[in-house]
This record gives structure tokens, C-alpha cells and sequence, in this order.
């Protein structure tokens, strides 16, 4: 087991991804095992109030359903859509993402959180440890299945938001001159830039710049705009590109 992740992209960047350790990772499901448990709670309090309408025996039975579905849909859900992070993760500082390093995916969200049920289940809970202790990534048995790893979310002062530029019509796109000659490999490689951008350590976005968005810029007479991150004019040109080909 090592502390560092390496993944080398296909713009040949090799990003380091610290692992998160077992320690913070133990206080974090600590911390999102009291969030299930309240909503749980709270769930089956309401549920208690219908038993005299469906009986006690329905109560059970949706009660021991709706539990699962209650702990399932509190990972599955956070870290869906909330890029890899839970309650308990934000808190310690911890990050899910894809063993490639690009954000989670609502399919591998769920997979890797099926088989979470197993970290419930004393009799299993020796063997996730095991598990983890002898991965050289740290993953436990949910993210081998699911390609994923838990990494350190890293600290950084950010002096820009990322913009959404899966939807809608990016403010920058005016700006942005023809990119008839921009090609494919170049739009997989500045969207994937995007993609990564927000989780990358301060040096390696700096360097990311340098090294990717600078070159495509000048080969594409794409000026700076003042007081405007370089992130922001990437996802105007991923938009705008994206909708010249009907890829978004």
C-alpha cells in the first residue's frame, strides 16, 4: 500500500493523487454512519405514525426496506452528484473520484455503494480492512468493482468557480474565435483538463496551464482575457466546440 496514486493522462501530465488514509477514512464513515442512523431514525419515527392505518406487521416490513434505502440512496446520492464528497468525507477532507482521476460517475457512485453493505456486516468488516491493507491503491471491495479511489481532497485557495459547461451557453463563448482547425484529440484533451481541474493540486493546475492550455491557445490565436481564469475561457471553448460537433 502506498500514499500516492499517479495517473498519467493522455496529454502525457502525470497528476499525484495522495490516498486518503485508513484513519481518515474510519472517521468518515464514522461520521456518515451517525448521518444514516439519524436519517434512519427519522424515517421509521414517521413510518411508526401509520401503524394504525397498515398495521404493525407492514410498518416491519417497509421499515426494514425503506432502512436500505434510506443508507443506499444517502452515499449513492452525495456522492453522485456532489463530485465524490459525503458529509463525513467533507469533513475530514476525502474525495472519491475514478482510478484515471476524472470526477465520479453517478453508475460507479452506485456501484461502489452496493456493495457498501458489507462494511454493515461484522463478519465482513475484517475482510474490507484486509481488503484495503493489502490494495496498493487502498481500495476497499466497492472500489475495485467500481474503478475508484478515495484520495485527499487537496487545499488550495481557489480563485475562480468552474464554470457548468456540460449545460447551457457559456458567457465566453463570444469571445472565443473560430475553431475550424481545432481537432478532436484537442477537444478530448482540454474538456478532460476541465474535468480534472477543480480536484488538482495549486502546482499541477499551474503547470496543467503551462503545459496544455497555453500551446492550444496560441495555435488557436485564443488571447487572455484580463481578470478572467484560464479555466473559464477552456470551458468556453469545450461548449463551444461541443456544440459545433452535437457533442453536448
Amino acid at each position: 500500500m502506498t500514499d500516492q496514486h499517479l495517473v498519467l493522462t493522455p496529454e502525457k501530465t502525470v497528476l499525484a493523487y495522495r490516498l486518503g488514509g485508513l484513519g481518515t477514512r474510519v472517521s468518515a464513515h464514522a461520521i456518515d454512519l451517525l448521518a444514516v442512523i439519524t436519517l434512519a431514525m427519522l424515517f421509521n419515527t414517521g413510518l411508526g405514525l401509520l401503524a394504525p392505518v397498515i398495521g404493525p406487521e407492514a410498518v416491519q416490513g417497509i421499515g426494514t426496506l425503506g432502512t436500505f434505502v434510506v443508507i443506499l440512496s444517502y452515499f449513492v446520492l452525495l456522492e453522485g452528484l456532489w463530485r465524490g464528497l459525503t458529509l463525513g468525507k467533507r469533513a475530514v477532507g476525502l474525495r472519491v473520484t475514478m482510478a484515471d482521476g476524472t470526477p465520479i460517475t453517478f453508475a460507479a457512485a452506485l456501484y461502489r455503494n452496493l456493495l457498501r453493505l458489507a462494511d454493515f456486516l461484522p463478519a465482513l468488516y475484517v475482510l474490507g480492512f484486509i481488503v484495503i491493507f493489502t490494495n496498493p491503491r487502498s481500495q476497499r471491495l466497492g472500489d475495485l468493482g467500481a474503478g475508484t479511489i478515495v484520495v485527499v481532497e487537496p487545499k488550495f485557495d481557489a480563485s475562480f468557480t468552474p464554470a457548468p459547461h456540460r449545460v447551457g451557453l457559456h458567457p465566453l463563448e463570444e469571445t472565443v474565435p473560430g475553431l475550424e482547425r481545432m481537432t478532436m484529440a484537442e477537444y478530448h484533451a482540454i474538456k478532460r483538463l476541465c474535468d480534472r481541474f477543480p480536484a488538482l493540486p495549486a502546482e499541477t493546475q499551474v503547470q496543467s496551464i503551462g503545459e496544455i492550455w497555453r500551446p492550444f491557445a496560441e495555435r488557436h490565436r485564443i488571447a487572455d482575457l484580463p481578470g478572467v481564469h484560464p479555466v473559464y475561457q477552456m470551458e468556453a471553448v469545450v461548449m463551444k466546440f461541443g456544440r459545433m460537433h452535437n457533442l453536448v
